[in-house]
């Protein structure tokens, strides 16, 4: 059987277990990216109570937060708490090219999705050039 060491593993757990203990808000991974005239961001939030997820927009600011309380079991006694509670706070500069007024979430199995729509402002568009010499004939490009 062959095995390999790394001696920084141990190193990124110690060093992981010391950063989830600090103050202020959690991290939160998420995915975004775009299909067709939407972006899509999902964010993940396992064991976070739906009620307790704030989506907002101010200006072209999107922020996400969520709260994760602290289980308690009546006379248990813990061997191991590694599921971080507290906050959760993830922020994004949307740009001038979102319909912010017709974003949405939905959160399912500890997923958080949000879509952002794309202004029509922003949407390609095409435009027919015409030829002086050649009324008849037209040309379309997208811009």
């Amino acid at each position: 059987m062959a095995m390999s060491f790394d001696p920084f593993s141990e190193l990124d757990r110690l060093t992981g277990n010391l950063l989830q203990f600090r103050p202020g808000p959690k991290f939160m991974p998420v995915d975004l990216y775009r299909d067709g005239d939407q972006y899509i961001l999902n964010a993940d939030l396992p064991g976070i109570d739906p009620g307790s997820v704030d989506v907002d927009v101010d200006g072209q600011l999107l922020t996400i937060r969520a709260q994760r309380t602290a289980a308690t079991q009546e006379g248990a006694k813990w061997l191991v708490q590694e599921r971080p509670n507290g906050t959760y706070l993830r922020q994004f500069s949307l740009g001038e090219g979102v319909a912010s007024e017709s974003i949405s979430a939905t959160y399912d199995n500890g997923v958080l999705s949000v879509i952002i729509p794309v202004s029509e402002k922003a949407k390609p568009r095409k435009i027919q050039i015409t030829t002086p010499d050649r009324a008849d004939e037209q040309k379309t490009i997208t811009v």
